[in-house]
């Protein structure tokens, strides 16, 4: 018996020393990872790969796609242009294609001449169902198999879209719901859907005094869970604000995003904020304001307020959304100035120029490294912390706008032709 016990305990001591080496985190069901902040806990993930190194498999796409992987357990799940369709796929952690769905087809097959298409919003998954919204504002919710178990038209449901570059925005899935954010022209709108079968739970007009592009956003709903309260948080159309998850009701507004001195109305807003449970921290565009914000805030709130860690006049990305890890916020802006600041003053640590080219993911942070997305198929990963380091510059022949996804030990990059799997062997 003593043998026995012995025995088991050398065996689970092995396991725990493994476990220990290489930390894989398991899934990747948002856009942003499973806490919706682009942190991941892996470690033993590969620092270089090229079209030859590093590369476990590579898959091609159908068509083109600024959209983010999804993966769960053995499956992956990612939206495509196809033709004139925009398409769910379903992908094999081995690279195999499971099955296709057509959503629908697609109302424009460009946007603004090569930088997207109408599959640009993120799909996501709760384990076992996967839920898409497309630009052509078909919403749907397939099961793992594949089959439909609802789609309906938001632009049927909820008014004609009235946006420039149309509306690319991933809803978010939190629990029993899914949230939509629909800002534009034609009106503002913030929904909550049950995710069982589609129908609406609740919606709210959000009001802004916008004007001209001002009036558009591209920016996602996401969740600030503090000590004390989750909230829902909408950017765009010149202001930030905080809704009950239960109602919608408006619980915080923080403005003087787009100051009226100076006002400009082509402040179109798509990065989205980044939560912690200790700081909000909001971008604006076009190399702006940004603002980070304490955990509690009630009411309007402007420049200067109390509920204000920080507010910096410039330094904002236009398309990729920030990353706060271990104290540092890092501003991916989309020309490669990479900026590091100081989570709890908003003090700039450096800023470095990454690579001359346009920047439209959003940075991942996994293992003490930040990875950072050019579109030209460049890949920067820093070491984290407040000191630039650049560990490696890597390459691959394709187009990508889409933020990588990690999950078992694996980076993938969804290009505008191939899915590459990244792996150290």
């Amino acid at each position: 018996m003593k043998r026995c016990r012995l025995t088991l305990f050398v065996l689970v001591s092995c396991a725990v020393l493994v476990a220990g080496t290489v930390g894989w985190a398991g899934n990747w069901p948002a856009w942003r990872g499973p806490a919706h902040n682009g942190v991941c806990a892996e470690t033993g993930l590969p620092v270089e790969w090229s079209a030859t190194k590093n590369i476990a498999w590579k898959a091609a796409m159908p068509g083109k796609a600024g959209s983010t992987p999804v993966i769960w357990n053995d499956r992956i799940f990612l939206t495509s242009g196809d033709g004139n369709d925009l398409a769910l796929l379903c992908l094999s952690t081995k690279g195999k294609t499971l099955w296709q769905r057509k959503v629908a087809a697609a109302v424009r097959l460009a946007i603004k001449y090569d930088e997207a298409n109408e599959a640009s919003a993120s799909p996501s998954t709760d384990g076992k169902h996967v839920y898409v919204f497309v630009g052509s504002g078909h919403c749907a919710c397939f099961d793992f198999d594949g089959n439909e178990v609802w789609k309906f038209n938001v632009q049927q449901r909820y008014g004609e879209f009235s946006i420039q570059h149309g509306v690319h925005t991933t809803p978010l899935l939190y629990e029993d719901k899914l949230y939509l954010s629909l800002l534009h022209s034609n009106g503002h709108w913030i929904v909550a859907l049950d995710k069982a079968t589609g129908k609406e739970v609740w919606k709210i007009e959000r009001q802004s005094d916008a004007e001209g592009e001002s009036r558009e956003a591209y920016a996602s709903p996401c969740l600030w869970q503090t000590a004390k309260e989750t909230t829902l948080v909408i950017l765009g159309c010149d202001y930030t604000t905080g809704h009950s998850l239960k109602d919608g009701s408006e619980i915080w507004r923080l403005g003087d995003l787009n100051p009226k001195e100076g006002y400009s109305k082509a402040l179109r807003i798509i990065a989205t904020p980044v939560p912690t449970p200790d700081l909000l921290v909001v971008p604006t565009a076009r190399g702006g304001l940004v603002v980070a914000l304490k955990p509690g805030p009630r009411g309007l709130l402007k420049a200067g307020s109390s509920f204000e860690q920080w507010r910096i006049a410039k330094g904002s990305p236009d398309v990729p959304s920030p990353l706060v890890h271990d104290g540092l916020v890092y501003l991916q802006r989309e020309n490669g100035l990479l900026l590091c600041l100081d989570a709890q003053t908003g003090k700039t640590l450096y800023q470095e120029r990454l690579h001359v080219d346009r920047y439209r993911a959003s940075p991942v942070y996994a293992d003490g490294k930040v990875y950072l997305t050019s579109r030209d198929g460049t890949f920067h990963v820093v070491k984290a912390g407040p000191k630039f380091e650049v560990l490696a510059s890597n390459k691959l022949p394709d187009i990508f706008t889409a933020s990588p996804a990690v999950a078992n030990g694996r980076l993938y990059l969804r290009g505008f032709s191939t899915l590459w799997a990244i792996a150290a062997k």
